[in-house]
C-alpha cells in the first residue's frame, strides 16, 4: 500500500480523514506533533501555517509516494501558496473536505488548489464516506 502524507491547516479535517481511511471511530483532537496511521502520515496544521516548518514538511514527506493538501469546503481562504507542490518531488493530489456542510463551495476549493499547483483532486466527505473509497483505491 502507497504511503501519503496529509498537509493543511488546523481543522481541515485532515485527521478525521485518516480515521476514515482506516474506519476508525472519528476522535476529535488537536493534532501536535506528526501521526503515524499505518500508511498515513498526519502532520500539524502549524507546519503549513509557519512557514519556518516547511522544512519538516519535505522531510515528513520523503518516505511517502503520494503528498495530499487538504483543504477545508466551508473556508473562504487558502493557507497554500501559489505552487506550493514545486516543493515536492512526489505526485501531489488535492483532497477537498467537508463538502457534505453548508457552505461548503467546491469549486472555490478547487481553484485554490489549482493555483498551488495540484493537477488531481478528490471531494470527500469523512462523515458521509464522500470520496474516501476513491482515497483508498489510489493507494492501493
Amino acid at each position: 500500500m502507497k504511503k501519503i502524507i496529509f498537509i493543511g491547516k488546523s481543522g481541515c479535517g485532515k485527521t478525521t480523514l485518516s480515521q476514515a481511511i482506516h474506519g476508525l471511530d472519528f476522535n476529535y483532537k488537536k493534532t501536535q506533533a506528526i501521526c503515524y496511521v499505518e500508511n498515513i502520515v498526519d502532520t500539524p496544521g502549524e507546519f503549513l501555517e509557519n512557514r519556518r516548518f516547511y522544512s519538516a514538511l519535505m522531510v515528513s514527506s520523503n518516505n511517502c509516494d503520494i503528498i495530499g493538501l487538504v483543504q477545508d469546503s466551508t473556508v473562504a481562504t487558502s493557507i497554500f501558496p501559489p505552487n506550493f507542490t514545486s516543493m515536492f518531488n512526489k505526485k501531489v493530489i488535492g483532497i477537498i473536505s467537508k463538502t457534505g456542510l453548508k457552505g461548503s463551495d467546491t469549486i472555490r476549493s478547487e481553484r485554490f488548489l489549482k493555483r498551488a499547483g495540484v493537477q488531481q483532486i478528490i471531494e470527500t466527505s469523512s462523515l458521509e464516506s464522500i470520496g474516501i473509497q476513491n482515497l483508498i483505491s489510489l493507494l492501493s
